[in-house]
């Protein structure tokens, strides 16, 4: 096993389409990374970089110390997993999960333990004489993954390989996953755009936007010390509320009320205010920072109702600020007036130039 180190990494097609522009990140042995982003972010590229699909323009590719930057594909010792199966349509479950094998020259005794091995590990002993358009999508998925395993790579790349299940099976597939790869002690790097995904599944989660990590850390950090206002915004459903607030003194104001600003040295003239619906309260008498305003929406969510409020005397009726709640599902609101608690170590505080964030929760909670 070994770790994996990409460096300065820089993918540049043109002087116009540059889809990676400096990536530098550490996989360990057992980690389990997710490259989360939006489409055109970058991650595939990055993925296929290290599989040595795609040559760098600039930046290494580092395994076990050693650097394969420009190694032949099937000369790195890598598996990877596609979004399509790549499954051969001719070739039973047992020729697929051996193909990569016999390319290889492994002895045919090995090949034959390697793969009753994996078919075990996936419960896939069944399926060993069926081709694959005889199974379903999560068995082809499957399949695809044994097939990854069999080699007992040095490093297991896997490039949205969900996307093309429906929900309910993508949620049981995702649970074999999670079970199958904690089994490895290899590194694991994932590509998806689903959030959920990548905070089920991984050790770490590295968030791209336009070529650039925008933070990389495991994935509790990830989802409650978000970086900057990108990782704020795209990690979290339902998404963060994200308002943009006048200062006064050190008062943010949202509407009629005023929400003070502990632990920021500099007040500047504008700031961005941060909080999950599901930090946002209805409010008690005890609440610190309590807001008013009118119910115009609510959306069931099953558990819970999103239940979204125009502040009262925030901007213009054309204008309005408003604050998005998950609140029980016991009480019917509608179209009426509400009190509700933004808990202070849930705020978030972000510049709105530079969309950094500028105080963590942590330091909040000691000040409140």
């Amino acid at each position: 096993m070994a770790r994996l180190e990409l460096k300065n990494l820089n993918k540049t097609f043109s002087p116009k389409v540059v889809p990676v522009k400096d990536i530098s990140l550490t996989v360990e042995d057992g980690e389990f990374l997710t490259l989360l982003g939006p489409s055109g972010c970058g991650k595939s590229t990055v993925l296929r970089m290290i599989a040595g699909l795609e040559e760098p323009t600039r930046g290494q590719v580092v395994l076990g110390g050693e650097e394969i930057t420009f190694r032949r594909p099937g000369d790195r010792n890598m598996a990877m997993v596609f979004q399509s199966y790549a499954l051969y349509p001719h070739m039973t479950v047992a020729e697929n999960l051996a193909s990569g094998l016999k390319l290889k020259n492994v002895p045919r005794a090995e090949i034959k333990q390697r793969v009753a091995e994996v078919a075990q590990l996936l419960g896939l002993e069944e399926l060993l004489n069926r081709k694959p358009g005889q199974m379903s999508g999560g068995q082809r998925q499957r399949v695809a993954v044994g097939r990854a395993l069999v080699r007992q790579a040095q490093v297991f790349l896997l490039d949205e390989p969900l996307s093309n299940l429906d929900a309910l099976l993508r949620e049981r597939v995702r649970a074999d996953l999670k079970q199958i790869f904690a089994t490895q002690k290899a590194p694991v790097v994932y590509v998806t755009h689903d959030q959920t995904e990548a905070m089920t599944l991984s050790s770490k989660v590295a968030v791209l936007n336009n070529g650039y990590v925008q933070q990389l850390a495991p994935p509790d950090r990830i989802y409650s010390h978000p970086a900057n206002l990108f990782v704020a915004g795209f990690v979290g459903s339902p998404q963060m509320n994200l308002l943009t607030l006048p200062c006064r003194g050190r008062y943010a104001l949202l509407g009629n009320f005023q929400i003070p600003l502990l632990d920021i040295p500099t007040v500047p003239p504008q700031i961005v205010l941060g909080i999950r619906p599901e930090n946002v309260r209805v409010a008690r008498p005890e609440d610190e920072y309590i807001i008013q305003g009118r119910v115009f929406l609510v959306e069931h969510l099953g558990m819970h109702n999103l239940v979204s409020v125009r502040v009262n005397g925030a901007h213009s009726e054309s204008e309005p600020q408003t604050v998005r709640a998950l609140l029980p599902t016991d009480q019917v609101w509608s179209n009426e007036e509400i009190k509700l608690a933004l808990p202070p170590q849930n705020i978030h505080w972000f510049d709105v130039e530079s969309g950094d964030s500028l105080v963590g929760r942590q330091r909040v909670q000691t000040m409140s």
